[in-house]
């Protein structure tokens, strides 16, 4: 565990000198708010109207914290990075060091979001209460839930990311399903909350990363409830372990596909 902390760290250390470049996002981060709270605005044209649950202040809210994790978790450490190095024969030197690739993978995402997501939180925080005001419903008990649940969120997109990527074992270009994840969630999961959706649909969502990534930490900030924590929690946890198996199940058959055939 010491060496991926040295690794976590380094990273970390590395990405804190490029904050100046980072904080250049907030002006997409912003274009993107200011263009859905004007939707937003005009979807909700009877004062006091709830929609599937949310009030106005809510759902925009919720588009803030959701955005605010897509931005800040954004990496391509996990996407671009594991690919070219299956592509490119960098794999075969980085299996032989002391480490897990993996895990190696992990702990530099790891080093990359915990640098990015701070300052797009201040930034999110700040622009909200300046554009939609203070969030009557919120409760610091919710944020308390809801900073583990969304650095949980966070590892599981990090891991079914890595996931996909390895895909390159046998695939040539593993980018097109990265975009159909990508999209996936930006959708169904960070524009619009599950509740949006016909009930069929939002069981099947349920049973998805989806579910984890974005909307869980969102949900619980804008609409605490205990039950609902619980179930988030609980999902949470049961992904991560999924998605870390299948990760370290998938790297070890890429691997053997490389001895077998000589690589």
């Amino acid at each position: 565990m010491k060496k991926y902390m040295v690794i976590y760290r380094s990273v970390w250390m590395e990405n804190l000198q490029y904050a100046v470049q980072i904080a250049t996002g907030y002006i997409s981060y912003f274009i993107y708010i200011f263009v859905m709270i004007q939707l937003w605005n005009a979807i909700y044209a009877v004062p006091g109207e709830r929609i599937a649950g949310y009030s106005k202040e809510q759902m925009i809210w919720y588009v803030i914290i959701t955005e605010m994790i897509w931005f800040g978790a954004g990496s391509a450490t996990v996407t671009r990075q594991v690919s070219m190095d299956i592509r490119g024969g960098n794999i075969a030197y980085q299996m032989n060091k002391p480490y897990h690739y993996t895990l190696y993978i992990l702990a530099k995402y790891m080093g990359e979001w915990n640098v990015k997501l701070p300052m797009y939180a201040g930034f999110a925080v700040a622009l909200g209460m300046v554009m939609v005001g203070r969030l009557a419903e919120f409760r610091l008990t919710a944020l308390l839930v809801s900073i583990p649940c969304i650095f949980l969120g966070i590892m599981i997109h990090g891991v079914f990311k890595i996931c996909i990527s390895l895909f390159s074992f046998w695939i040539e270009d593993a980018n097109p399903f990265q975009w159909l994840y990508d999209k996936a969630i930006l959708v169904v999961g960070a524009i619009f909350p599950i509740e949006i959706f016909p009930e069929g649909m939002q069981s099947v969502i349920k049973f998805t990363p989806i579910y984890t990534v974005c909307y869980g930490p969102a949900k619980l900030t804008t609409d605490f409830s205990i039950r609902k924590c619980v179930e988030i929690l609980l999902a949470q946890t049961a992904y991560l372990a999924v998605g870390l198996g299948a990760m370290f199940f998938i790297y070890a058959k890429g691997v053997k596909k490389l001895y077998v055939n000589g690589g």
